[in-house]
């Protein structure tokens, strides 16, 4: 009751707020305080749930660093002549970032559809586009968030260098938004609460193991270097250590473009939810 009244009173506030006396709004005018509301209320529930949504993922990465990082890496030799401690934090950020990102944006588009409230949100003056920048914004920005302070907290466990802190933070925000849309897919799929976990636990978690997050792929048998291709996690934390430490199992440029593929392919499965209006006007 109390989450459906303060997601009620956002809109009220902001969605009907009157705009400027000089701006005209028009039919073809982005409504931003639809926008603004759906991401405020989403990143209210951030704060709202600290604790799972970013001291829970925060302790469970130092725990990899401790075991992995410290513990096993300081009796493993260099990858790449790269320490191990440091070779394994790209794609432990990776793992975080992932799951967060599903996790944010499933969750957050499952919950009015469970409470009912999608029905407020559908009948509002935003367009499916703008429902779609409030929600999976606002998981973005969750999962970056995320992701730079497990870049920093790794500081206190192992020391490593940014070579291409452009191009990191370019992976970092490009993987959280193609995720964010992939979870809000999942969301909008899932008919129930285990639902929303079965893609992350069952498909997502194993990929990145299995991605190369604490080995290099050119490690294993070659016919295992070939079906290790077929993972699409790979290419993200090959691209994402690049921009580290300048080495990669696959070359950058093909990083990118399997990604741009990814995101490409989850804004067209939302484009078809809204078209059609799969498990949403039912």
């Amino acid at each position: 009751q109390t989450r459906e009244s303060s997601l009620e009173e956002i809109f009220v506030g902001l969605v009907h707020e009157e705009p400027p006396a000089r701006t005209v709004l028009t039919e073809r005018t982005m409504n931003l305080y639809g926008v603004k509301a759906i991401y405020k209320f989403e990143m209210a529930r951030m704060k709202r749930t600290v604790m799972q949504s970013v001291l829970s993922p925060v302790i469970s990465t130092c725990l990899y660093f401790v075991v992995f990082g410290s513990a096993i890496g300081s009796r493993m030799g260099d990858i790449d002549n790269i320490s191990y401690g440091a070779y394994i934090i790209p794609g432990l950020v990776m793992l975080s970032l992932l799951m967060q990102s599903i996790s944010n944006a499933s969750f957050g588009i499952y919950m009015p559809k469970f409470s009912g409230t999608i029905y407020e949100v559908l009948s509002a003056p935003v367009s499916y586009v703008e429902i779609v920048l409030g929600y999976v914004g606002a998981a973005t920005t969750k999962a970056v968030i995320l992701g730079l302070i497990i870049l920093a907290t790794a500081k206190l466990f192992v020391d490593y260098s940014i070579l291409h802190p452009f191009w990191m933070f370019s992976f970092l925000v490009l993987t959280a938004m193609t995720f964010s849309l992939f979870g809000f897919i999942i969301g909008i799929w899932a008919d129930g609460f285990e639902k929303l976990q079965i893609v992350p636990m069952m498909i997502v978690t194993p990929l990145v193991f299995l991605g190369g997050t604490f080995y290099s792929i050119e490690m294993l048998p070659e016919i295992w270097q070939t079906i290790s291709l077929f993972n699409p996690v790979v290419y993200l934390i090959s691209g994402f250590r690049w921009a580290f430490y300048g080495v990669s199992d696959v070359h950058v440029g093909i990083s990118v473009g399997m990604t741009m593929v990814f995101l490409t392919m989850c804004m067209t499965a939302v484009w078809w939810i809204f078209k059609t209006g799969y498990r949403l006007r039912s």
